[in-house]
């Protein structure tokens, strides 16, 4: 029925492409109650289910605003997700300085009716102190006061105290609607899940986290301070499942077998003009050869491909530092990936010198890794390891050394960091992990892409099954973003 007319309406689908049964229960789930979980593993399609969930909220004019909040390597996807949306919307991406965001936050508040504003911030943007940033802090309160606001990733504030958590319950309370996302609510002790309801629904678990505790853990050891044993844990579960809908990927039988998602990001300043420079250079020196073959292409696109990664290297082979950003944005993913105690990783990488920086920057924060690359002697029991020990946790594995040959189906997800432009060479990697024995039946493959450059060529390319020569052939001038063009024209 229409709130507005009382009459029978069929709504449009708030999404373009089609839900699977899962993700239907999802969002209608979303839809009924004004605070939900939906406890759905990574790879399940929570994402667009949520986004049909808004856009159903808006179409019956239950709210008029949405706030998400995810982790900053999430943020991308949000973006590319909601082109799927089949509703009008406005999208102000709460990043860069205080006041760039309040400016578009403030913006977005102006919004005109027949589009609904949606903010995408990350967790680190919620913590607000004085100044300027109350003034932020209350144009959030104004925003989310008749809308919903998304937690996606929820257990970022699994931590009673934490800034992050006590910032998300305190904007939380202005929303009129609240949903957080997950697949795992629970990554350390089942008491993570009081911080995540107490933001949800208060009244689930009460107001105090030490009653909480004392409910469902017996405390000991020195000062009483170590979880010795649990009890009601099937009470929680019951009051936890609730308002939640649950569902992992062994059970979305409807479900490809493989789920290549890509995860972008931006180039920072400094970057983003050395690439231009060399891009234009490149297109510069193309179009001065009568004969533009793949091996010249190659060569230009792999120093591009080099600044997305992080570094350039001179032709005496000196290497320069370009930026963190794709870095960052692998080490968010990892943050999250291993809150799994069990769950083990493979990182696929073209270039050593982003093995190197990996591999150093998760070893100093205590993260078990190794790299695999041309220059590992033993291999095999680096595999064995991988494989059967609980360390390392991370293999961070040469695209062209790791993928024939070896069998890693230990891991269920694969990050790739940077890749060459052989579709064999990319499947074969892919078959690494799926693969006789791969037990998680589904598996994740997160591809880091930076905006703006050969990298979306690249993984277009690659789901198209086209090698170079193929891309060259119809025109090398396409992948440098100057459109179609013919070779050596």
């Amino acid at each position: 029925m229409s709130a507005a007319t009382g009459s029978t309406t069929i709504l449009p689908s708030p999404v373009r492409i089609p839900l699977y049964a899962h993700q239907k229960r999802a969002a209608a789930l979303a839809c009924r109650l004004p605070y939900a979980a939906l406890l759905c593993e990574q790879g399940t399609g929570k994402t667009l289910a949520t986004i049909a969930a808004i856009g159903r909220l808006w179409q019956r004019r239950r709210i008029r605003s949405a706030l998400v909040v995810c982790p900053k390597s999430v943020m991308g996807v949000w973006e590319a997700e909601l082109r799927h949306a089949a509703f009008p919307y406005r999208l102000a991406v709460l990043d860069g300085s205080l006041a760039q965001r309040l400016e578009r936050l403030t913006a977005l508040l102006t919004a005109p009716e027949h589009q609904l504003p949606i903010a995408l911030i990350n967790y680190e943007g919620l913590i607000l102190h004085r100044g300027i940033e109350l003034t932020m802090e209350n144009a959030l309160f104004k925003f989310v006061r008749n809308g919903i606001m998304v937690l996606d990733e929820s257990q970022r504030i699994k931590a009673p105290n934490g800034r992050q958590s006590r910032a998300a319950y305190r904007i939380g309370r202005s929303a009129s609607r609240r949903l957080i996302l997950t697949g795992t609510p629970v990554t350390h002790s089942p008491l993570d899940v009081w911080a995540q309801y107490r933001f949800l629904d208060q009244r689930i678990f009460g107001a105090s986290f030490t009653a909480f505790r004392n409910r469902y853990a017996e405390m000991g050891g020195f000062e009483q301070h170590e979880v010795i044993a649990w009890r009601n844990l099937d009470e929680l579960t019951t009051k936890a499942h609730s308002i939640a809908y649950r569902v992992t990927r062994a059970e979305c039988l409807d479900l490809p077998p493989e789920i290549e998602q890509d995860v972008p990001f931006d180039l920072g300043p400094h970057a983003r003009q050395i690439y231009d420079a060399l891009r234009d250079q490149a297109i510069a020196r193309l179009s001065a050869q009568e004969q533009v073959t793949a091996s010249n292409v190659l060569v230009e696109l792999l120093r591009l491909q080099q600044v997305c990664g992080g570094f350039i290297r001179s032709d005496e082979g000196t290497l320069t530092n370009t930026g963190r950003e794709k870095l960052d944005t692998c080490l968010d993913l990892l943050d999250d990936l291993l809150e799994h105690r069990q769950r083990k990783v493979v990182v696929f990488a073209r270039f050593l010198a982003e093995i190197d920086a990996l591999v150093s920057a998760l070893r100093g924060r205590g993260v078990t890794v190794a790299p695999l690359t041309g220059q590992t002697e033993d291999r095999a029991s680096l595999v064995t390891a991988f494989q059967r020990d609980t360390a390392p946790r991370v293999l961070v594995v040469q695209v062209q050394t790791g993928g024939l040959g070896i069998t890693l189906h230990r891991a269920d997800t694969a990050i790739w960091y940077s890749t060459d432009w052989s579709y064999g060479n990319y499947e074969q990697g892919k078959a690494r992990i799926q693969r006789l024995g791969q037990r998680a039946q589904r598996v994740m493959h997160l591809r880091l892409v930076a905006r703006g450059t050969i990298e979306e060529k690249l993984y277009h390319n690659l789901a198209a099954k086209r090698d170079l020569a193929v891309v060259i052939a119809e025109g090398w001038r396409e992948l440098f973003g100057q459109g179609n063009g013919n070779p050596g024209t």
